[in-house]
């Protein structure tokens, strides 16, 4: 029911009943612990009708507060919503990446501070999902497969983050959850089976098969950075910890296309507007990522048969448009595959977004489980 609610906006109990298939004494009894435990509130009446209309209900938005965080190499980002998905206060910070226990103060201020900037005390905030480069075992609840952050797997990082960040915390991998923000706001809509292929300082792909995300037994399904694929010594020590198709297809990769096509950039964002441009180092170099983005396309594609493959992260964002020509071009020649391609609609927010769809679903399953112990209290006195 509490779910219903929400889906709906704002809903009268008749309409409870008919949809979820309860009876209207049962409706009424839910309704009551639900307005009583504040889940739930009266929001008007139904108009339209002779007579007084019937009162409608809707989720309490200030029922419960959620903080998703997007930790990655250059920035912090926290955003602060309302127990219905509503962003109320955004932070963006340069990330202080010096050292794991920098990165940890930093982690353990931003969020309290958008709480504060919304006039809320942390201790407001029911839920918190830290999204970051890398991957969280369940077994060892170690974060590992993050080169990109100093000392992102030592042991006890994940404790030290819980106890700086003091509420119920959980962990995704970034690329995990732009895939879920996509799938909530963005090309992902309406879409079951689908992969988000990040392509940036690292690479990553975040499958979603049945609207629900895969996330393999030890949480690291879609790190196709380690993909044997690319030029390059697949046994040498370096290359091996960052992944062969990371140092094939990464914004580093990019640029080290573009100076060997003769062009003088020192971005890839400088490589893409000179492909903007018509030039023709920045052209082939385009046509190389492209390539090499339509190599990893066409090796899932077989494995999981998506529906669409949408491109995000720093490349897609500054070059997306870009590469789709040369992605599609190279993967009608490589496979019989076909799946629908985009480019990401959230950009940087993806992960931010993502992260705060998570926070959301654990907030309300912790706040139903809080109410229906109290229920449990009650009819035990």
């Amino acid at each position: 029911m509490l779910e219903l609610i929400r889906s709906a906006g704002s809903v009268s109990r008749a309409e409870v009943a008919r949809r979820s298939g309860l009876s209207k004494p049962t409706v009424s009894q839910a309704l009551t612990g639900l307005l009583e435990s504040s889940l739930v509130r009266e929001v008007g009446r139904e108009s339209g009708r002779k007579g007084p209309g019937a009162v409608l209900y809707e989720l309490n938005p200030e029922s419960g507060w959620v903080v998703g965080l997007d930790v990655g190499r250059q920035w912090v980002r926290a955003a602060l919503a309302d127990i219905t998905g509503r962003i109320v206060a955004r932070r963006d910070e340069r990330t202080r990446a010096r050292s794991a226990a920098t990165l940890v103060e930093q982690i353990g201020r931003i969020g309290p501070d958008v709480a504060a900037d919304a006039g809320l005390a942390w201790g407001q905030v029911t839920h918190t999902t830290v999204g970051n480069p890398g991957v969280l075992d369940p077994s060892r609840g170690l974060l590992a497969l993050a080169p990109n952050l100093p000392g992102w797997g030592k042991p006890g990082l994940v404790e030290a983050i819980r106890a700086e960040i003091g509420t119920r915390t959980s962990f995704e991998n970034d690329v995990n959850l732009a895939a879920l923000g996509e799938q909530a706001l963005g090309a992902g809509r309406g879409v079951s089976d689908f992969c988000f292929l990040w392509i940036g300082t690292g690479v990553g792909l975040g499958i979603v098969i049945g609207g629900e995300l895969h996330r393999g037994v030890g949480g690291a399904a879609g790190e196709i950075g380690y993909l044997p694929l690319g030029a390059g010594d697949p046994h040498d020590r370096a290359v091996r910890r960052r992944g062969l198709f990371e140092e094939s297809a990464s914004g580093a990769a990019v640029m080290r296309a573009a100076r060997d096509a003769g062009l003088a950039a020192r971005t890839p964002k400088a490589v893409f507007a000179a492909a903007r441009r018509g030039e023709p180092a920045a052209l082939a170099a385009v046509d190389v990522e492209g390539a090499r983005i339509a190599l990893a396309i066409a090796a899932v594609v077989p494995v999981l048969d998506p529906e669409l493959v949408i491109l995000g992260g720093g490349i897609a964002r500054g070059g997306g448009d870009l590469l789709l020509g040369p992605v599609a071009r190279e993967l009608e020649e490589l496979s019989p595959f076909r799946p629908r391609l985009a480019v990401t609609e959230l950009g940087d927010e993806a992960v931010l977004h993502g992260a705060v769809s998570v926070a959301l679903a654990a907030a309300r399953e912790e706040m139903f489980d809080r109410t229906r112990d109290l229920e449990r209290r009650e009819i035990v006195a």
